[in-house]
């Protein structure tokens, strides 16, 4: 396997826990950065309700389900677990990209939705919080695809085959 590879997997692997240790603080009760991530997401974590706890450990435990994503495709995995990486891997870099480009666009004034009720925490998002989805997204999307080359799912190199009458036809190579 290609240190690119390992690096990509080591990457969203490194990034999915620092998110969901980040998480579990405010599940826990933290406050640090906390305002920096402004509206429902903060109030769902200041509220400390039953329900409010409930969803943050169930957004703890989904990134680190993506943790394990990520460093599962270092080894042989079943194509159900690349699959749901390459899902996954979907999802957070469209999350991200969609969120960075619109809040950019807002914050340069390309876009026009009217007062924005917290610039510090939409600043945050662009630069820091949504961006990070994107760079995570971006780096599983580039471990799936590195790691599944080599099993030869997304194609593989084609080699020259003989037969008996000394002919040839390709195939392709193992991963």
């Amino acid at each position: 396997m290609s240190a690119t590879a390992r690096a990509a997997a080591g990457t969203a692997a490194g990034l999915a826990l620092a998110s969901a240790a980040v998480t579990a603080w405010w599940t826990a009760g933290g406050t640090a950065l906390l305002d920096t991530v402004g509206g429902a997401f903060e109030s769902l974590a200041e509220d400390r309700s039953a329900p409010a706890v409930l969803l943050g450990l169930g957004v703890v435990a989904a990134k680190l389900v993506a943790a394990v994503l990520a460093l599962a495709l270092l080894r042989r995995t079943p194509r159900g677990v690349r699959l749901l990486a390459l899902l996954a891997g979907l999802l957070l870099t469209l999350w991200g990209a969609a969120n960075v480009i619109l809040g950019g666009a807002v914050l340069t004034g390309l876009l026009d939705l009217g007062p924005v009720a917290d610039e510090r925490a939409l600043r945050w998002h662009v630069f820091c919080w949504d961006a990070w989805f994107l760079v995570w997204g971006v780096a599983l999307l580039v471990a799936v695809r590195l790691t599944s080359s080599r099993s030869g799912q997304w194609g593989g190199a084609v080699v020259p085959r003989s037969s008996s009458t000394g002919s040839t036809s390709s195939a392709r190579r193992p991963g």
